[in-house]
């Protein structure tokens, strides 16, 4: 038996071979040693040192490291210490970075209750939580956390918020009666409690049907074992270029090698030369830039309230074509407000309401009929209520000035049996009693309606206009509440008072949407972003939301979580594309959601604040957690963590993600088209027999220290605002295409060019250094200035000369290091004359000059 919710609490114990007076001992030793303690367990991780090694696994590390070793065997320690050192460094921020992000089922551990109380043997005692057998029977107050699931027997006022199982913020009233449905969402089971939850009001008597990893949140902490990290579409490009790169390299470097053997060359200096042509073409700080400019984009980012937990995710943002959203919080203000009232036969919206007798004194008995309070603008109380409280202020009634100018004498507090909630108090010289509660259960106890002619008996025109509209207020997703009142001659109240009332009106409330939101959504469709909801909510309240915001057009793209049970992965993937609002879902259904995205070739971003959001969050391309509502599991399964809270600042993240990978992009384009021009002149002077035009540490200097730094400050280019006008780019396209490889490949033979011509004319001087150091100031300079062409595809004129200063800082910077080579003849340089010197600059600048009059003039980018 499994659907315990089905069966009643007789049946269950039988099934349980529970007894009402508990287990006894033996029983107890029984069970666990049968089925373990009640504890989650954890897939083993890798070990520190594992995931270290697993750095070097990368084929363009691999190359590096292979190149490294050539040198120092070739006496050119200098250039083997500097590749170490990046690829080291690379290494330990990697690592560093996965033990941070394995944190999530230590998260879900620390939310289970360390001691709870079962009654065994007849006694009630107190247990390490972890001790709890199935057919235990647990006693829960209010305040105490539920540390197993089970069928509840007894129910005393029982509510529990489930929140971070089901990610509805209100609490659930629980009871003991069957339920006799079958597919009903865990948010339904009223019957039943489940672990990680905690108890708000009243209390109970549960047999515990489940334990450990059997439990809902066991089953939450199975999909975050075996739910997948996603691999961004940058680290995927960044693989595959760097195979193909180290490959083409590898050939590259061997039939150099062997022609320069064929030519009579010394193994040693055949051996040096094919490692230069390696160094150069081998971007050795690709890495470590990349990780700079994406922590930069970070900490922008940040200041706009979105923490990037993972540095990667950055620009996995720019990729995003589906965002799975949560209602509750995100898309809504995660706080109840009044809508609609419906007083003296007409309605009337929160803002519109036309102030008379009648609907005064309504507003004065919804704040009598009423605890909650707000002080100090710190909000006490029931949201329900509180909803009230913030609904009367605009109209100059206080929740604290009533209740001191009309006294309450008495009471009957709210149950879940009822739902209904009276008060008795003193007003003017007569004794009220005030009722308030569901529409369907207070409506059969009215016998008289109040209006602004006076009290009449209530007409069977009047109920079912009532109805009428309870069920309108129904249909668009609002909680509907009536009001009534009576008076009385005693001076308390009981249940059995409530009835022949005075029908005051209706008030209708939900949680609303932010502000923002339906901006954002909008923001979204336009940038070929499909916005999804998906929620633990009723179907009604999600539809009224997502219609009102943008995300659904129309009804039948919502269903519920019961109708993706009876789907298979390929009838889910076929229908996911025209649903845009899923209600009543379940952890397993989330990631089935999202997983039919990703197989349809999206990048999902996914967002949550539960528990149960954790395994949805961790298999999304980009998991979004709630900083302020959101657990510590949803944080350590998520990418991003939003300290606002709000959905528009995904939109924002996706923008700056946007502008990042362009920035990157641009970036790899800088130091390629460097590469190839270095290869190039590598490859003319090995097929024309000259001299070695660079020395192994030339091609370090430039790799390592002139072209970081303008790579980095290409990678800082301000934000680019047209980004969002564009759809969202086809990760399936690998980085080297086509259109970049000619743009790096005609930029990397202008620098060619001019660092050929230097290298000629250094040879006329018949000084092979002299040759050298030309082509190596000129290729060093060359790439300084191009590092201005790389910063947009348009001309510099046309997106400002001095709007990105770190470029200016980069060029300086670049240059001083370079003169001071010059000057004191430092890493195999010759000193220059004045003519050399000036001759290497005018050079120098002739690719710049190029390359900006063609994107002024002749250039679609213009």
């Amino acid at each position: 038996m499994t659907e315990f919710y089905r069966e009643s609490v007789e049946k269950v114990m039988k099934a349980l071979d529970g007894t009402p007076q508990g287990l006894t001992d033996y029983e107890v030793r029984r069970r666990q040693k049968k089925y373990g303690l009640n504890e989650l367990q954890e897939e083993k991780r890798k070990t520190a040192g594992e995931v270290f090694l697993d750095q070097f696994k990368d084929f363009l590390v691999i190359i590096l490291m292979i190149a490294a070793v050539i040198s120092a065997f070739l006496g050119e320690v200098e250039s083997s210490f500097v590749i170490i050192v990046v690829v080291m460094l690379n290494s330990i921020l990697g690592t560093v970075q996965h033990i941070k992000a394995e944190k999530s089922l230590n998260s879900l551990k620390a939310m289970a209750a360390p001691v709870a109380k079962v009654l065994r043997d007849g006694q009630v005692i107190e247990i390490p939580s972890k001790e709890i057998v199935v057919g235990d029977i647990l006693l829960v107050d209010a305040g105490d956390f539920i540390s197993a699931d089970g069928r509840i027997m007894e129910s005393h006022s029982l509510l529990i918020n489930e929140s971070s199982l089901t990610g509805e913020s209100i609490a659930i009233e629980k009871t003991a009666n069957s339920i006799y449905r079958e597919d009903v969402a865990l948010g339904d089971k009223k019957n039943m409690v489940f672990a990680g939850s905690f108890v708000t009001n009243g209390r109970g008597k549960v047999i515990v049907t489940s334990t450990g990893m059997e439990t809902e949140i066991g089953k939450i902490a199975h999909l975050l074992n075996t739910a997948k990290e996603k691999r961004t579409p940058l680290q995927v490009s960044l693989d595959d270029f760097g195979k193909r790169l180290a490959i083409g390299i590898i050939i590259l470097c061997f039939i150099i090698f062997a022609l320069d053997i064929l030519r009579g060359r010394e193994l040693v200096n055949s051996f040096m030369f094919a490692v230069s042509l390696a160094v150069a073409a081998i971007p050795e700080a690709l890495s470590s830039i990349v990780t700079i400019v994406l922590a930069f984009g970070t900490q922008k980012m940040a200041k706009e309230n979105a923490i990037v937990r993972k540095l990667h995710a950055v620009e996995s943002l720019g990729s995003i074509s589906v965002i799975c959203s949560d209602k509750t919080g995100t898309l809504t203000q995660n706080k109840m407000a009044v809508q609609k009232v419906f007083i003296n036969g007409k309605v009337s919206t929160h803002d519109q309401m036309q102030i008379g007798g009648l609907e005064k004194k309504f507003l004065q008995m919804a704040l009598l009929c009423n605890d909650s309070v707000i002080i100090d603008g710190k909000e006490i109380g029931d949201p329900t209520e509180l909803a009230l409280v913030k609904f009367a202020k605009p109209y100059n009634v206080h929740e604290l000035n009533m209740r001191a100018q009309f006294e309450r004498v008495g009471e009957v507090p709210f149950d879940s049996e009822r739902k209904l909630m009276s008060t008795l108090n003193r007003m003017d010289n007569r004794t009220i009693m005030i009722t308030k509660g569901a529409v369907d259960v207070l409506l059969p106890q009215i016998a008289k309606v109040e209006t602004a002619q006076g009290i009449v008996p209530i007409s069977k025109n009047q109920i079912a206009s009532i109805h009428q509209i309870n069920e309108q207020f129904s249909r668009e997703g609002l909680r509907v509440l009536a009001l009534s009142y009576k008076e009385v001659d005693a001076s308390k109240i009981t249940k059995k008072d409530e009835k022949d009332l005075i029908f005051l009106g209706l008030v209708a409330m939900m949680d609303p949407p932010r502000e923002e939101s339906k901006q954002a959504v909008a923001d979204c469709i336009k940038a070929g972003i499909k916005p999804v909801m998906i929620t633990g909510d009723h179907k009604i309240t999600a539809t009224a939301i997502a219609k009102e915001i943008g995300i659904l057009k129309d009804p039948s793209e919502a269903i519920e979580g019961k109708d993706i049970e009876n789907l298979t992965d390929k009838e889910l993937r076929d229908l996911v594309e025209n649903i845009s609002v899923y209600a009543r879902v379940s952890p397993e259904h989330k990631i089935r959601i999202v997983k039919a995205w990703q197989d349809k070739g999206n990048v999902v971003a996914m967002t949550g604040d539960g528990v149960n959001d954790g395994p949805a969050l961790k298999q999304a391309d980009i998991g979004v957690a709630m900083g302020i509502t959101g657990t510590e599991v949803a944080k350590d399964a998520s990418s991003m963590v939003l300290t606002d809270d709000n959905f528009s600042t995904i939109v924002k993240s996706v923008s700056n993600g946007r502008s990042i990978y362009t920035n990157i992009k641009n970036a790899i384009q800088f130091l390629l088209s460097g590469n190839m021009g270095a290869i190039l002149v590598v490859l003319y002077a090995t097929l024309l027999a000259l001299p070695a035009p660079f020395a192994p540490v030339h091609l370090l200097f430039i790799n390592l220290l002139t072209d970081s730094l303008p790579a980095i400050a290409i990678g800082l280019e301000p934000h680019n605002k047209n980004v969002m006008n564009e759809k969202p780019r086809n990760i399936k396209e690998p980085l080297l295409n086509r259109k970049f490889a000619k743009y790096v490949g005609l930029e990397g033979l202008l620098i060619a060019a001019v660092t050929i011509i230097a290298f000629q004319v250094g040879l006329s001087s018949n000084d092979p250094m002299v040759a050298s150091t030309m082509a190596f100031a000129t290729l060093c300079l060359a790439r300084l200035f191009h590092g201005f062409n790389c910063r947009s595809k348009q001309s510099i004129f046309k997106i400002g000369v001095f709007t990105n200063l770190a470029s200016w800082i980069a060029f300086l910077i670049g240059v001083i290091l370079l003169n001071a080579v010059l000057i004191f003849g430092l890493f195999e340089s010759a000193v220059l004359t004045t003519f050399q010197l000036l001759l290497v600059y005018g050079l120098a600048f002739v690719p710049f000059i190029i390359i900006q009059v063609e994107r002024l003039f002749f250039s679609k980018n213009k």
